[in-house]
């Protein structure tokens, strides 16, 4: 048997980094070389770690980054960008597919799609969100993009028994993400932009005070809302490598129970003095149930709620560890 070859899109990125530490120091993917298809970032070359340059959209260059791969994990995502979202998701994905079923070589793709494709919280869900539940994107190209990619995948599993898996990811923390996501100030990572929903006198005292939002959903109580580490994501997918009982499935990757924004206020006060401020929202609690991933993989999350708030707000970044934010959310 030939030497297992992993191609990564998207891996100069938050789930890359990370995922590649663990890779490289797992001794059951030891004998595993990786090739990275990098465009608008590079990554340094290694003994394990080739590097190809260029669009994902090319298909001229995914046929040289595809020769002799064995395993796709497949991470190039966009945000809202609509004037790039359908060559990465559409042409780049079909061509990653396309060499993928033509390969004699190939063993396995792995998507990291995302809980935008059924809604995030912008609809009701009257139990939890389980793997299976109809596409349901709230507006804009991002949540298109991401049911356009399980759709694609999900057609060549049918078309031609393409082995591979989705692992469905809700919003991805790391280190200090947690902490920034509740900013009232320019920094705030992703949204809502809390800035925007007070006005602009309150946001700058709540940003000098640190006070933080208490987001309440359409009913007026405190929204739960899904998150994942981004450790407990690379182990997942470090799990479902090579694993014949997730082929040709979707596993939603979470933590156990979604952050409960009105827990998230009551321990920051209670353990930082920290005051919070209701935020009222039309926006929907929901829960992403990771049963089929724990059953399956044999994974468990490593975060809750209390070690994702306290690590993000214990750590202290030093001079070389500057804060840098690719993508908004």
């Amino acid at each position: 048997m030939s030497q297992p070859l992993l191609l990564i899109t998207g891996a100069t990125g938050k789930v890359g980094r990370v995922f590649l530490e663990a890779f490289f120091a797992d001794p059951r993917y030891a004998n595993w070389q990786v090739r990275a298809l990098c465009h608008h970032r590079r990554l340094p070359e290694t003994d394990r770690l080739q590097v190809q340059s260029g669009s994902i959209a090319d298909r001229a260059i995914v046929q040289s980054a595809m020769r002799g791969v064995t395993h796709v994990l497949h991470m190039a995502t966009c945000k809202e960008t609509p004037e790039d979202v359908m060559d990465v998701t559409v042409k780049g994905m079909f061509w990653l597919l396309e060499e993928a079923r033509l390969s004699k070589a190939f063993q396995q793709f792995v998507l990291i799609g995302g809980d935008a494709a059924v809604g995030h919280f912008f609809y009701p869900y009257d139990r939890p969100i389980s793997d299976d539940v109809p596409f349901r994107p709230y507006p804009g190209c991002y949540p298109l993009s991401k049911v356009l990619e399980e759709v694609l995948l999900q057609q060549f599993y049918t078309m031609y028994d393409l082995p591979g898996c989705c692992l469905r990811a809700p919003w991805i923390m790391d280190r200090d993400d947690f902490r920034y996501s509740l900013s009232f100030g320019d920094d705030v990572f992703g949204g809502p932009r809390w800035k925007e929903l007070v006005p602009a006198e309150q946001a700058a005292e709540y940003h000098r005070r640190g006070t933080v939002p208490l987001m309440l959903d359409a009913e007026g109580q405190p929204l739960r809302r899904n998150f994942v580490h981004v450790t407990d994501l690379a182990s997942a997918i470090l799990a479902a490598l090579d694993n014949p009982r997730v082929n040709q499935k979707t596993l939603n990757i979470a933590l156990d129970e979604p952050v409960d924004y009105g827990f998230v206020a009551a321990h920051l006060q209670r353990t930082r003095g920290l005051d919070s401020v209701p935020i009222p929202t039309q926006y929907h609690s929901t829960w992403l149930d990771n049963t089929r991933a724990k059953l399956l993989l044999d994974w468990r999350p490593q975060y809750d709620t209390l070690r994702l708030i306290d690590e993000a707000y214990d750590y202290v970044r030093t001079p070389d560890d500057p804060r840098v934010v690719y993508y908004p959310g």
